[in-house]
């Protein structure tokens, strides 16, 4: 007999069925013991010894292990791949040594990225022993949450009646948002203004913007009142124009990598409006299992990640599926490979995708939050295999004839869609970027200026933090 240690009951159960009658599945329900939240519990002076307790609820969940384990023959520990799924499995094992319950019994830990038969059959077959050091780096960060928790709440509750606790992570996050409040209050705004002109060459009409005023090149502060700019205005409504150059240039823009943990907080946050918990709480429901057809199936791989490669058989499937919906053209000669930029990432996981590619958000038809998410994961995963967007940018100057006076107009042009087809990156600042398309016209043509507009325009601070930035 096998017992197997998971953290959640909805994955016990799903497990269960896919490993048979030679196994036990039970879970922990998350972490079992914690330190008490009294003085003493870290002590730096002795080598930073921690105590631990196991509240009434962990301790029935800890007794049902414990006798499940007489006449076991192996304890396989699979809670979740990550470093605190080490420390919970670390914490069983010493709760179940000091019970005296595993003897001659085998321990072994196991790993899966994702709750899927073949996923969790595989793991089984790579049994390792429990990773000391994730551990380690577990018990460190406790020791600071307890240790920074327990030196500064008292100060917080003096200061700022009504506060509960601060943390290693809330105090260094409180430092970013006050650094912030500083640079916004210190800003000081500043007026300045720009002159647009509908300009026509024969063609469609444009719109240009002034760049070149009394023969120098404008810089942003230059037209800084209205007297300025209704002088430059006027400037650009009397004189006669020629095109001076017309620049086409190609470009290309390649798609973003799959979601790892904080970019899939991000988007979800532009793209659904969804706070970091409602994502997190989501994307948990995904990877532990949907009822499809009658089946637990886990539909992504592990949400708790900073890696943003993918397994080989899911660049292929990626490929097949790609070509199967939106043609040949889109695929690349070759799979596209991602690299963490960086350096002390923990790569040992896969990005965020789903489990498989053919389950389409349409044919799932998921509900509510879950049909969301599902389809931003699947359009991510899918677009970061696409063949790129190849884009022409185009630049016409304008120049008046007594060369004291400049005009430009920018645009671009998509050629090829590529990866857009399917899903482009949300950005959190405004893109200046005129993305219309502009008439064709010719070096050396007349043009002339139906209308000019000066518009007043002030510098603005840097904007607060929303949860997602």
């Amino acid at each position: 007999m096998n017992v197997v240690v998971v953290e959640s009951p909805a994955k016990a159960k799903t497990i269960n069925k896919y490993l048979g009658g030679d196994y036990v599945v039970l879970a922990s329900y998350g972490h079992v013991r914690d330190l008490p939240p009294k003085d003493g519990s870290v002590r730096p002076d002795e080598d930073f010894a921690m105590s631990w307790d196991v509240d009434a609820k962990s301790a029935k969940r800890l007794n049902d292990i414990a006798e499940a384990m007489k006449g076991a023959d192996r304890l396989i520990l699979a809670t979740d791949p990550d470093r605190e799924g080490e420390a919970i499995s670390w914490h069983v094992l010493e709760v179940l040594q000091k019970k005296k319950v595993i003897k001659g019994a085998q321990v072994q830990r196991v790993v899966f990225n994702a709750i899927t038969k073949s996923a969790v059959t595989e793991a089984m077959k790579a049994p390792r022993d429990i990773d000391m050091e994730l551990v380690e780096a577990y018990l460190a960060r406790r020791a600071l949450d307890y240790l920074v928790g327990f030196t500064l709440s008292p100060v917080l509750w003096r200061k700022l009646p009504g506060s509960r606790s601060a943390g290693r992570v809330q105090s260094v996050a409180l430092r970013l948002i006050v650094d912030r409040e500083l640079e916004i209050e210190r800003f000081k705004t500043q007026e300045y203004w720009t002159v647009d002109a509908d300009v026509s060459a024969g063609g469609d009409p444009f719109v240009a913007r002034l760049v070149k005023h009394q023969a120098k090149r404008l810089t942003k502060f230059d037209l800084g009142d209205a007297a300025a700019a209704e002088a430059a205005k006027a400037a650009v409504q009397a004189a006669s124009f020629t095109i001076a150059s017309v620049e086409k240039k190609p470009a290309k823009r390649s798609p973003a990598p799959p979601f790892t943990t904080s970019t899939l907080q991000q988007e979800a946050s532009r793209k659904l409006g969804f706070s970091a918990q409602r994502t997190m709480q989501a994307a948990q429901k995904l990877y532990e299992g949907v009822d499809i057809g009658g089946e637990t199936v886990g539909l992504i791989t592990y949400m708790r990640t900073d890696g943003v490669q993918a397994a080989p058989e899911a660049l292929d499937e990626a490929r097949l599926v790609i070509g199967g919906v939106y043609g040949k053209e889109y695929v690349p000669e070759q799979a596209r490979l991602y690299r963490t930029k960086a350096k002390n990432a923990q790569e040992a996981h896969e990005a965020i995708r789903p489990t498989s590619l053919a389950r389409n958000p349409g044919s799932l038809r998921l509900d509510g939050d879950l049909g969301r998410l599902y389809e931003l994961i699947w359009k991510r995963m899918i677009a970061s295999q696409m063949e790129s967007a190849r884009i022409e940018r185009t630049t016409i100057e304008l120049e008046s004839a007594d060369g004291q006076t400049g005009l430009r107009a920018t645009g671009q042009v998509i050629l090829f869609d590529g990866y857009l087809a399917v899903y482009e990156e949300g950005r959190d600042d405004a893109d200046d970027e005129e993305s219309g398309r502009l008439p064709q016209v010719s070096q050396g043509a007349a043009a002339k200026v139906a209308a000019a507009r000066a518009a007043q325009h002030f510098t603005e601070p840097p904007p607060r933090y929303s949860e997602a930035s």
